[in-house]
Order: C-alpha cells, then sequence, then structure tokens
C-alpha cells in the first residue's frame, strides 16, 4: 500500500500518486481554490471602498485613504501576454498590504477604449468597432479577474461608456469655453496665470483691459467679429497648421506619434506635411507651469527631465530684420538664444511655408511643374537676381521665383523627420531678398531651406557661421562670410570650423554700443536692452512645446460637442444636449486611402452620415440649420482624467462630487504633498511625456476653474520594468515557436539550440505574436495557477527593471507555496496539522524579523526581497513538526498580499472565518526578539586564542572587559601575572596584554 507523503517530506521523496495525496497542492487545486475565493470576494464586496459621500458612500471613509492608480490599458484583440500584469500585480500587492494596514484603498481598472486598431479592424471586417471592443474587455475583464486582482468592480469603466463620453465632452466645453488669463492669480499661491471662463474676456475686452488683436476697438465690431476674437483666445481653438497627414491611417498624427524615421508608430505608414484645419488645445500658455510644477510631484528624476526636455523652455532674444525688398514695412523676426552673436550673422533662412514668401504654400506632396510655374508667379520675391548674386546661390535657376518654387516643392516631398534630421546636410537656395541687421545695417541674405520648420519658433533664423558647425558648412557651401563674435584660443582658425567654446567678445562694436571685451552672458543682457530701446527686438521665452493637436480623421473616437453655422462659426452644444453620440454607418473607412499618396485628401468617416451631421437646433437665436463635427478627439481625450471618474462613478451631477474628489486627491501637506493628486500612479515609461503631460494640462484647467481641488493629477509615480522573452529565428530569419526550441550543452561548455532538428539563433527583447514567443497568463494558470504565477513574477528581480521571462524557473515559486501548504495542510487527509504549542525563542526571533522586513519591504515596493524573506521563514516552519500556529499563522497573513488564495484558504482552515483581506497585518509587540542572538567573542591573550564566551550583541566594552578577564581560560593563561593592556572591539574581540 503507498504510503501517505509526510509533511515535512522533501518533494524529491514525496510520491507522485494523486490518490495517496488526493490534498497535493497542484495546479488543478490551485485553480479550483482560486475561482472559488474570486466568486467570494465578488458576491461579498471584498474590495469595495467608501466615498464620503454619495452612492459609494460609507464608514470606511473615515478611515486613511490610498489611491492606487495603474496605467489602464487598450483592450487588444490578442489579449494579454505575461509582461502586461507585471504591474498590475505589484499594485494589487500594495493595496492588499494598505488595506491590512487599515487604509481605505481606491483601486480599480478601466479600459482605455477608443482607438484605431478596432477601427482598422472595422475596415477590414465591416464589424462596429464597439462590438469588437467591448469582446476584447470581456476577454480582458475574464484574465484579469483570473489573476486575483483586488479591484473594486463598481468602479470600473471604459472611455467609450456612453455616461463616460458625456464627461468627457463635458470637460472639452471647459476648455473651449476658457482662455488663459496671463495676469490672473493662481488658486495655489503659485504666481500668475491661470484658465478663466470666456465671459471674464468679454468683460476685458469691452473695458479695454484686454486689447483687440487688430488693434480696434471692440465697440467697433459687429457681433461675428466679436466671436472670431473671442474664439481665438480660448484654449481649445480651430487653426489651419501644418500636420501630420497619414493616408495609410487616413488621419493627422501627433509629433509623438511619428517615428524619426518620419513614419506613423501605429503601422508604419509614411507621414507627410499638409496644412490641415484642426482643433488645437492651447497647451503652450502651461509651459512655464507644466515645468514649474513638476517639482511638487514625487516622480522618478528621469520622467521629470524627459518632461522638462519636450517642454524646451529656452531664454533669448526676438530680433526684427527688415526686409525691403518685400514690400514697405516687411520685416522677418528670428528668436536666438545668442543674441551677443547678432554682429556675426552673416545669413538668414526661412522655412519653404513662410509668409514672406507669398502665402503658406503646399507642403504635402511633389508637384508638378506647371503647378510650380503657377507658385512660382505667386511668390512675393523679387523678379530676378540682386545685382552681385553669386552662381552657388542661385540653385542653376534663372529667376529667384523659380528657384524658391522648385526648392519647395522638393521641400514638400520630404518628412518634418527628414528635415530636421540633425545628420542630414543642410541645403538651400537664395530667395533674392536681404534682411537688414539692426546692429549694423549690413545686408544678410535671406535663403529658404528644409532644415528649418514653420512649426517650430517664427520659422525664421539667423546664422551664425562662426559660432555653429552645420551654419558653417553651409557657409563654406555657398560661399559666404564667417565672422567671429568670440575671441578665438590661440592656436584655432575658422578656416578649419565653427569655434563652439565661450570666450570674450570681439568684432562687435557699432557708434552706439560694444559688445568687446564682455562675457556672454553680459553681453546678452547689454545687446537685448540696445534692441528694446531701438524698438528692434526684445528678451523672450520659447518653447520646444507645441500646442495639443487634438482631432482626429476618423469615426471611433468621441463626437465634439459643437457645431458649425452656416458662415462657419463654431457654437458651443449646451450641456443639456450632451453626450453627443456616434451615428451608425457602414464604412468606417477613411476616403483616399492610399497608403502613399501625400496628396489624397483626408475625408472622416462620419463627413458621410449627412443625416448626422446636419441638425436643426435652437441655441438661443431661433432654430437654424448646423453642421456637426465631423473629426472626433484623439484616444488621449478619455485617458486624460480616468482617475477622477474612478473616485465617483455614479455622479451624474457632476463630474466629481467635492467632497469625492478632495477626500481620494485632494492636497495632503501635513504629508508633503502639496499638489494632491492619486498617491501612486504605475506605469511604463513609454508614457513619460504625452500621456502625463496631456493629463497635467487638463487636470490644470479644472483646477484653475475649480472643478478639483487638487493642482496635479498624479503625485507619486512608478514605472515598472518589463518582461522580455528569448525569441528563435530558423536560418531563412523566420521566427519559430519559443517553447519547441530545445537547449543542448556540448562538450566545450557552448550552448547550442534546435527546433525540429535544426539548429535556430536566439535573441532577446520584447513578447510578440509575430516572435512566437508569447507566453499567456491563461497558460500559466492552467499550469501552475494564479498565486504561483504572481509569486513568480514578483519575485523576478526589483520591480523597476527589465527581467527575462523563463517558464522553467516558475517551478520556484510553486515549491514556496507548495511548501506553505504542507506547513499547514496533511496532503492526504485534508486536516490542518499546525500545533498551538508555544515556539521556540529561535523560530519567535526569526518570525520577528520577517514581520519588520516584509513590512518594509512592502512600503518600498521591494516585493522581490519580500518575497526573499517569506521563503526564508517557510523554509524554516517546514524543519518544525509541528509548525507552531503562532509561527504559521504571521507567515500566512504575510504572504496574503502577494499569494492571496492560498493565503485565505490556509486562513480559513486555520479556523477564521471570513476574508483576511483586511485581517491586521502582524507587528512585533515584543520588541527583545527582533534584538540579535548573543554573539561569540573571541578573547585573545598575546594574540592568541584562549577563551571564546557567548555574549549580548550590545553589551557594553567596560562589562566585556570584566567578562573577558575574569574567562577560565584567559586567567590560566595569565596565570597571576598582571595586565598591561586590554583592547576591546565589542561585541566580537578582546584582546589582552599581560605585564
Amino acid at each position: 500500500m503507498t504510503q501517505a507523503r509526510s509533511r515535512t517530506q522533501p518533494a524529491s521523496q514525496q510520491p507522485d500518486d494523486a490518490e495517496a495525496t488526493p490534498y497535493r497542492y497542484t495546479a488543478e487545486l490551485a485553480g479550483a481554490i482560486e475561482t472559488s475565493w474570486q466568486d467570494r470576494w465578488e458576491e461579498e464586496g471584498t474590495f469595495y471602498a467608501d466615498n464620503p459621500v454619495g452612492t459609494l458612500a460609507g464608514p470606511r471613509a473615515q478611515q486613511e485613504k490610498l489611491f492606487l492608480l495603474d496605467m489602464f490599458p487598450y483592450p487588444s484583440g490578442k489579449g494579454l501576454h505575461v509582461g502586461h500584469p507585471l504591474g498590475y500585480i505589484a499594485t494589487d500587492v500594495v493595496a492588499r498590504f494598505s488595506r491590512m494596514t487599515g487604509r481605505n484603498v481606491l483601486y480599480t481598472m478601466g479600459y482605455d477604449a477608443f482607438g484605431l486598431p478596432a477601427e482598422q479592424y472595422a475596415v477590414a471586417t465591416g464589424q462596429h468597432p464597439r462590438t469588437s471592443t467591448e469582446t476584447n474587455i470581456a476577454t480582458m475583464r475574464r484574465q484579469l479577474r483570473r489573476l486575483g486582482l483586488s479591484h473594486d468592480p463598481r468602479r470600473s469603466l471604459a472611455t467609450i461608456d456612453v455616461d463616460y463620453v458625456r464627461w468627457t465632452q463635458w470637460i472639452f466645453l471647459q476648455v473651449f469655453n476658457s482662455w488663459f488669463d496671463p495676469e490672473a492669480q493662481r488658486r495655489d499661491g503659485r504666481g500668475r496665470g491661470a484658465a478663466r471662463p470666456v465671459s471674464e474676456l468679454v468683460e476685458k475686452l469691452a473695458s479695454g483691459q484686454v486689447a483687440v488683436p487688430d488693434g480696434r476697438d471692440w465697440s467697433d465690431l459687429d457681433p461675428g467679429e466679436r466671436s472670431d476674437v473671442i474664439d481665438s483666445f480660448r484654449l481649445a481653438y480651430v487653426t489651419s497648421a501644418p500636420v501630420n497627414w497619414c493616408p495609410g491611417l487616413g488621419t493627422v498624427l501627433a509629433n509623438e506619434e511619428v517615428t524619426a524615421e518620419g513614419r506613423s508608430e501605429r503601422g508604419n505608414y509614411p507621414v507627410f506635411q499638409r496644412n490641415l484645419r484642426q482643433w488645437m488645445m492651447r497647451i503652450t500658455a502651461y509651459a512655464d507651469r507644466l515645468a514649474e510644477d513638476l517639482d511638487t510631484v514625487d516622480w522618478p528624476e528621469k520622467v521629470r527631465l524627459m518632461q522638462r526636455n519636450w517642454i524646451g523652455r529656452s531664454e533669448g532674444a526676438q530680433v526684427v530684420f527688415g526686409v525691403p525688398a518685400a514690400g514697405p514695412g516687411a520685416e522677418l523676426v528670428v528668436y536666438t538664444t545668442r543674441p551677443d552673436t547678432l554682429f556675426g550673422a552673416t545669413f538668414m533662412v526661412v522655412a519653404p511655408e513662410h509668409p514672406l514668401l507669398g502665402g503658406a504654400g503646399s507642403s504635402a506632396s511633389v508637384r508638378s511643374a506647371e503647378e510650380v510655374a503657377q507658385d512660382a508667379a505667386a511668390l512675393a520675391v523679387p523678379a530676378a537676381w540682386p545685382e552681385g548674386t553669386k552662381e552657388a546661390w542661385t540653385g542653376g535657376y534663372a529667376t529667384p521665383a523659380q528657384a524658391v518654387a522648385a526648392y519647395r516643392a522638393q521641400a514638400a516631398a520630404a518628412t518634418e523627420a527628414e528635415r530636421s534630421d540633425e545628420g542630414r546636410a543642410k541645403t538651400g537656395v537664395f530667395t533674392g531678398l536681404f534682411g537688414v541687421n539692426p546692429v549694423n545695417g549690413a545686408q544678410v541674405p535671406v535663403f529658404v531651406a528644409d532644415y528649418v520648420l514653420m512649426g517650430y519658433g517664427t520659422g525664421a533664423i539667423m546664422a551664425v557661421p562662426s559660432g555653429d558647425q552645420r551654419d558653417w558648412e553651409f557657409a563654406r557651401a555657398y560661399d559666404l562670410d564667417v565672422v567671429a563674435t568670440v575671441a578665438l584660443p590661440e592656436g584655432t582658425s575658422l578656416e578649419e570650423g565653427a569655434w563652439t567654446g565661450d570666450g570674450k567678445l570681439v568684432n562687435s562694436a557699432n557708434e552706439e554700443i560694444s559688445l568687446n571685451g564682455m562675457g556672454v552672458e553680459e553681453a546678452k543682457t547689454a545687446i537685448t536692452a540696445w534692441l528694446e530701446s531701438r524698438g528692434a527686438g526684445r528678451a523672450a521665452v520659447t518653447y520646444r512645446l507645441r500646442d495639443w493637436l487634438f482631432s482626429r480623421q476618423r469615426y471611433w473616437g468621441e463626437p465634439f460637442p459643437v457645431v458649425w453655422d452656416q458662415e462657419g462659426r463654431v457654437h458651443a452644444l449646451p450641456e443639456s444636449m450632451l453626450p453627443v453620440e456616434l451615428p451608425e454607418v457602414t464604412d468606417y473607412s477613411p476616403r483616399s486611402f492610399d497608403p502613399d499618396d501625400a496628396a489624397s485628401e483626408p475625408e472622416p468617416p462620419l463627413s458621410r452620415a449627412t443625416e448626422w451631421v446636419e441638425v436643426e437646433l435652437d441655441l438661443g437665436e431661433g432654430t437654424r440649420t448646423y453642421y456637426r463635427e465631423t473629426n472626433t478627439m484623439p484616444q488621449w481625450a478619455g485617458s486624460c482624467w480616468y482617475e477622477m471618474r474612478y473616485a465617483d462613478p455614479d455622479n451624474d451631477e457632476a463630474l466629481i462630487d467635492p467632497a469625492n474628489e478632495a477626500y481620494w486627491m485632494g492636497p495632503r501637506p501635513q504629508d508633503g504633498n502639496t499638489s494632491g493628486g492619486t498617491d501612486l500612479y504605475v506605469g511604463g515609461v513609454e508614457h513619460a511625456v504625452l500621456h502625463l503631460l496631456y493629463s497635467r494640462f487638463w487636470h490644470k484647467v479644472l483646477f484653475d476653474l475649480g472643478v478639483v481641488s487638487s493642482s496635479e493629477p498624479y503625485h507619486r509615480l512608478f514605472n515598472q520594468g518589463y518582461i522580455q522573452a528569448y525569441a528563435y529565428t530558423d536560418s531563412r530569419g523566420q521566427y519559430v515557436p519559443a517553447e519547441e526550441v530545445e537547449e543542448t550543452e556540448g562538450p566545450d561548455g557552448s550552448v547550442a539550440y534546435t527546433w525540429q532538428g535544426q539548429q535556430v539563433s536566439r535573441e532577446y527583447g520584447k513578447m510578440g505574436k509575430s516572435l512566437k514567443n508569447i507566453v499567456t497568463p491563461d497558460e500559466m494558470y492552467e499550469a501552475y495557477g494564479a498565486d504561483t504565477f504572481r509569486v513568480y513574477e514578483m519575485s523576478m528581480g526589483p520591480l523597476d527593471v527589465d527581467r527575462p521571462w523563463e517558464t522553467r524557473a516558475v517551478v520556484g515559486a510553486q515549491r514556496f507555496l507548495q511548501r506553505l501548504w504542507r506547513n499547514v495542510v496533511d496532503e492526504a487527509t485534508g486536516d490542518t496539522v499546525v500545533g498551538d504549542q508555544p515556539a521556540q525563542e529561535e523560530t519567535r526571533r526569526l518570525v520577528a524579523r520577517t514581520v519588520v522586513g516584509v513590512r518594509e519591504d512592502y512600503e518600498g515596493m521591494r516585493l522581490n526581497t519580500a518575497i526573499a524573506k517569506l521563503i526564508v521563514l517557510n523554509n524554516h516552519l517546514t524543519g518544525l513538526d509541528p509548525v507552531p500556529r503562532e509561527a504559521v499563522e504571521p507567515l500566512v497573513l504575510m504572504t496574503a498580499p502577494v499569494a492571496p488564495h492560498i493565503a485565505e484558504e490556509l486562513w480559513s482552515r486555520l479556523g477564521h472565518e471570513g476574508s483576511l483581506a483586511r485581517e491586521s497585518f502582524p507587528e512585533v509587540t515584543d520588541e527583545s526578539l527582533l534584538r540579535a542572538e548573543r554573539v561569540t567573542c573571541v578573547v585573545q591573550v598575546r594574540g592568541k586564542v584562549r577563551d571564546r564566551l557567548q555574549v549580548d550583541p550590545d553589551i557594553s566594552e567596560e562589562d566585556l572587559e570584566r567578562a573577558a578577564l575574569a574567562a577560565p581560560g584567559v586567567r590560566r593563561s595569565l596565570d597571576g601575572r598582571g595586565v598591561r593592556r586590554v583592547i576591546v572591539r565589542a561585541p566580537r574581540l578582546v584582546s589582552i596584554v599581560p605585564d
């Protein structure tokens, strides 16, 4: 007869006979336990968080709160692979631990459900994007529920939910109906400049406090003109601007969605520059605040630096160059961070789209000869080359107009990424125009070149080839002067290249001012003041940040809550008309869907829903015909504010109740949190700029308008690392299934990898379906159970570093849980085998040290080291027979955050009723247990060991000296002699020197 396996037997000695060990902790038993507890948690509302007010109000709102937030996922049709849950498991561990320390934890999950993939799938299949998206959400919800995440399901949402769309549109209206008043006092007292209602703008325009841009009096404007002026101030506005047009996706892309190669991040389609009418968000008005307020949040320094670099604040001066040949009063305004080098400016460059050249021009496609000729006829450049024009400047063309038109056509074929490539040679042609340098009256030739972009700065630059290597190379190529403005070190020559170092100013004086002999900073200040006194320039601050492109030519997005009248003016819809829902259509594809056709015109799918587009409305002036906006909002819109909806998901009267917002997100100055926001936000560093910057902007607008009390949406940010995996390719470079690859070691220690008998190559990187190396959570649940999967992912290494996935290593996590199970449950009978006898001191000390160490590790999100400590304690208990209850119960409670299902089951089998989710985390009540055990002190006489003492680790030097002199071995060695000297190194060493 097969013997039942002993609870303390090593696994290698235990039989595999399932009949003999029916209660063995296998994947099958783990699955049954896990799904049972998941059902119970859901039925009992175990993880519900209470609000101070509203439908979710409850007594737990009297407790200290913790608002945990994951960057919510896009519900891909591929579902999850094992890399996706890494951050989710970590936040769940923090959530469970925090509940056990008495906190009211808001923790849930939503879905960023609008997006291009669902629309592309709809184009390919004809299936409505909502159908596929909701199916994907259901799959992801199932996978995450099976993982045992302690979400409050009442607060879960998707950005496509009708009530969520309503409030996204409501936020847009707050932005649209606001302007940035640079004189307004900020609510947090950190300076001036804030969003204010447009109604205040109207009052200031009427009173003259704010000037009408064209200088006219407000009272002289008719209603339409007044509307146009107001629209020009709004934080959400429409403009015609150069944008990234991607025909392959049928939409416009933000700069951040375009790769360095000038292709779309999604789909890798070519991207072209076009001038199109687009909705924009005036995020640049908040540039300073977005940079300065990074000091108020607890974020990784690398993320703060990335945001600061993206905002790109720089101080310098705007300088005005007159351009007489372009017409009376014509001028070029350039921005420079080095106004001290003005005396060395020997040429200027404008973007191909610059208005000086006669209109915006086209930057979308290569133009025909006829179009080039028409373009040339419209250019505001001289009819002939000015006298003295060098041949190198003309590009071989007979007239400036021909040269500029041809060059603009050439530039139109280049992507923005190609145009801004630092490694690309600078080329250009002379426009026939000269700018007048305001510091010395020099005639400075104006070139057109595609490396200058109209969307950055003023679209024009002054070039000082003596101080910039690429300008120096351009000057050499086009036979332009190079004038030094900084004293060159001895042995340095401008014949060899530009000098970019510092030095005293030279060659920089006119009859009114001399910069010679000044340092750079002193010279900047002096020349800027001089320019301002002459009306030729002013100090200025510029930013790399551009206004947020906020419209997409797509169907699957939030409709804009605005309409256009027959005069082409935009009107906000009243809140009573929200939400504006998408119409049902049968054709989801954009027109001219040719991925390589730069000239194709974007035509949003909504434009074909004519019955939806044209509407009869009464907006206060009687019933009229209006036209809906046919672009939709970008996917970023829904992801900018979801944390607020989590906090008050059932509120139909307001975006968020002030009491709930203040409780969950309000500032906590007593904790050093002056800006408020969620307590912990976990996600990938790839969202360091876009999502976080956009969210901060929207949140600050709402803060300025008094909707929220927090000036920042996320107080603490944590970027988890990534799980990566090996992939394998055959001799053709084709990927083969990673799970079928065999690893063999040769006699010389070399390792080879084979698949179906053929050698394959191994590479390391991301998981992906195309790489055939995906491992899904479902596979892990089936093979090991969710708890084993959780423990393995959390034990792989520090949470903020990348780590390699190795399925074979999961067994280590499984063994830990199997040993924990055997420490409580007899595998043959299912009986509890824990003893109630007192634990020995060694065990009590280890438990105490583990409690303190694991608590500190959980608080510091050092989850891998917490698990290591749990394993040490668990292995110690495995050697005891029976395991003391006073030792194993704290172990079960400490294990619960990382392996909640088995912990719940063991807690129940130990005789406790109800879930342990809110049981108190173990504490050490006897501080003496934390003191180290007695240590060995070596006692030497004349350098030879004569005795060893067991002493308290914190023994004093005086007590240790007395004990050493009294030790039997020392007394024998001294044999009555006196002692000259005693050297004490408590508690480990005493050295005695006898007389």
